[in-house]
């Protein structure tokens, strides 16, 4: 057994088989058996032994059209069948060699069982129009499991919901509703569980009538019923004006109702509008289980990549993984075309090596033909992802070393952005959530309006998610950032609700999506507090916060509360996550030192002293834990996010007098209002 549950009879050669033990982690099929299968070379295949085969009484075969005329059964079947005993099976396709040529039949019909061996009695019928090639190809595109990548998950949980009911007589949900983003692959999933199963499939696009099909589907059992965009036929009846759309939702609940627990259908709608949907299809016994497709991650473009270019011919520089990691936001579709355009650009690049006046391609072109990783740099170049494709996305170009002086500030953005990327580890073992935004205060930059509406935040933020890894920048935030009551004349309010969904968004963002948000405004007094907090939750002890965090036993936690008795929960967050990023900082730059040491030994080294070189050597960790010097630099650095006003100015230079000589530290100054006024710059 093969993909698409193809099957077909083989007669094995093994002086190892035996019936009791039917164990064979290899096997070799020829050309004709893998095509019957529809497998290629190194794909898996079921084997189950036949143990009761009956002979063939009558069997008819037939010639594909574009094979030789003439006394087709004298010169090839008899021959071919005369004392072999060969099995056949309906639908399978074989060669037959002989007189010079290659003739390939097709078994239309076999009696008295759909696999039986041809014997010396067995009628052979080889009369009949000729098979057309067209027909027989037309099911050799069809998908299965092997040919989605990027959702293993997804069509796991998909098979399971369509599979049991359908096969187990196992009582499962009777819809299974799957939503995300255009083009990732609903309708090909459903597909490629039809064509595995073995299931009749109907597709109904959009408003199609769906009645039509009640009675139909429940002769033709197993059924899977696929509704693509059930948006447009069943939308919330409280918001839809014409009696047709609300006479067709009650239609369906009344279809769905009527399906019987264990009736073989199962029915699978498609949208990427599911709130849309009116709720009573989204209650138990309807669409009761929903399957969100979403946007693949680097793992599962990787697959989608595989998939794509197995037939195509790469050049040795082609890297997949690099190719993956730079395609955030690819669908499926995304990734087709992606390579799509990256093949005719080779062949673009090759034209003046080709004669269209020829009907034949010369092999030494052909063979020079090959995807390389500039042809895929060009196809990243000419596209964009689904997902973004109403939205301006830009990919700058600016390096780091282009940004002259601000060192600390770009330190910190490093921090901030890189690290969470490129060392995820080092954060998980400090047991430190990367920051969710940087606030940039000082002159006033250029104007960009936003959005008007919560929607708009909303979709906003969508958009990034659905582009992860990306940063979002806000200019000019003081505009839509102002604090909560101070927005008076705007309409009752409608400044307050923009910041209550941005801020709703930044604390709703999971930490597994890459997603960075920078804010510029001036002056920074007048951006709400909210903002500025680096966490909205309050009354965090020192424990608490480090409890996930390795911490040295010199670092003394109660010395630090009494020295930090003034601050809020926030603050000591923030003082936590300092110290966690500052050892993360320290045990970077380690292993950069470490690993440059290593690379100028290597390059300075013998090749003998290169052959015994031990690289399989743990190396230990430079900064294992949150050490005191590192706790204590951090609560010298972290400014406080209250303002505080002159009166409290000898509070602080206080508190800098009993810190700072604990290590010898210098503490940054934190930039105070003088004179009840704001500073330059907005800080």
């Amino acid at each position: 057994m093969g993909t698409l549950s193809n099957q077909t009879y083989v007669q094995g050669l093994s002086s190892k088989l035996q019936m009791d033990e039917f164990k064979i982690r290899e096997a070799q099929a020829n050309k004709v058996a893998r095509h019957n299968l529809r497998v290629k070379l190194g794909d898996l295949v079921s084997l189950h032994p036949c143990l009761d085969i009956k002979y063939d009484k009558r069997a008819h075969i037939l010639p594909f059209d574009d094979s030789v005329e003439g006394n087709i059964f004298d010169v090839y079947l008899k021959p071919y069948f005369l004392e072999a005993y060969r099995s056949v099976r309906k639908g399978d396709t074989f060669l037959v060699r002989g007189g010079m040529r290659t003739v390939e039949f097709k078994v239309m019909e076999t009696d008295p069982a759909e696999f039986c061996i041809v014997a010396q009695d067995t009628v052979i019928h080889p009369e009949g129009d000729t098979f057309k090639r067209e027909d027989a190809e037309s099911n050799l595109n069809d998908v299965g499991y092997d040919g989605i990548g990027g959702y293993r998950k997804r069509m796991t949980q998909i098979c399971e919901l369509v599979e049991l009911p359908l096969f187990h007589r196992y009582q499962a949900p009777r819809g299974i509703l799957m939503f995300g983003p255009p083009r990732t692959g609903k309708t090909l999933m459903s597909r490629a569980v039809a064509n595995e199963t073995g299931a009749f499939f109907f597709l109904i696009n959009g408003p199609e009538i769906i009645s039509k099909m009640a009675g139909r589907s429940e002769i033709l059992l197993p059924t899977i019923i696929f509704i693509n965009e059930i948006n447009s036929i069943a939308p919330k009846r409280e918001k839809t004006n014409g009696e047709v759309e609300r006479r067709v939702v009650s239609q369906l609940l009344t279809l769905m109702d009527g399906l019987k627990a264990r009736s073989n259908v199962v029915v699978m709608p498609a949208t990427n509008r599911p709130n849309s949907i009116d709720p009573a299809l989204r209650r138990f016994s309807q669409f009761d289980r929903e399957v969100d497709i979403g946007i693949p991650d680097p793992t599962g473009r990787l697959k989608m990549l595989r998939i794509h270019t197995k037939n195509m011919k790469l050049a040795e520089d082609v890297d997949l993984e690099q190719i993956a990691a730079d395609t955030h936001g690819y669908v499926g579709s995304d990734v087709a075309s992606l390579c799509s355009e990256a093949a005719m650009h080779q062949i673009r690049e090759k034209m003046d090596l080709i004669d269209f006046d020829e009907n034949t391609i010369d092999a030494e072109v052909l063979d020079s033909l090959g995807v390389t990783m500039d042809n895929f740099r060009f196809a990243l170049g000419t596209s964009n992802p689904s997902a973004l494709r109403e939205t301006v996305v830009e990919v700058p170009t600016v390096k780091w070393d282009d940004v002259g002086g601000l060192e600390k500030v770009k330190q910190e953005l490093q921090e901030t952005v890189q690290y969470p990327v490129e060392h995820p580890e080092k954060f998980l073992k400090y047991g430190m959530s990367p920051s969710k935004g940087v606030l940039f205060y000082g002159p006033k930059l250029l104007t960009m309006w936003f959005g008007e509406s919560e929607a708009s935040v909303r979709d906003v933020f969508d958009k990034a998610r659905a582009a992860a890894p990306c940063v979002m920048f806000f200019d000019e935030l003081d505009f839509i950032a102002k604090a909560r009551g101070g927005s008076s004349g705007d309409g009752g309010g409608a400044g307050d609700g923009v910041l209550n969904q941005i801020l709703t968004e930044m604390d709703c963002m999971n930490a597994k999506k890459n997603v960075f948000i920078i804010g510029a405004g001036c002056p920074r007094c007048r951006i709400h507090i909210g903002f500025r907090n680096s966490s909205t939750l309050l009354l965090s002890i020192l424990k608490a916060c480090l409890k996930k965090s390795p911490v040295s036993q010199s670092v003394d936690l109660n010395f630090l509360a009494k020295s930090t008795h003034d601050f809020s929960g926030a603050d000591l967050t923030e003082i936590c996550q300092r110290a966690a990023k500052l050892a993360i900082r320290e045990s970077i730059d380690a292993d950069i030192c470490r690993t440059r040491e290593k690379r100028e030994k290597y390059e300075a080294a013998s090749e003998d002293e290169k052959m015994v070189e031990d690289d399989n050597e743990e190396e230990e960790d430079p900064v294992p834990e949150i050490t005191r010097s590192v706790a204590i630099s951090s609560l010298g650095r972290v400014g406080r996010y209250l303002f505080l006003q002159d009166t409290l100015r000898g509070q602080w230079s206080q508190y800098c007098q009993i810190t700072a000589p604990l290590e010898n530290i210098s503490l940054l100054p934190l930039s105070l209002p003088t004179n009840g006024g704001r500073r330059a710059g907005g800080g």
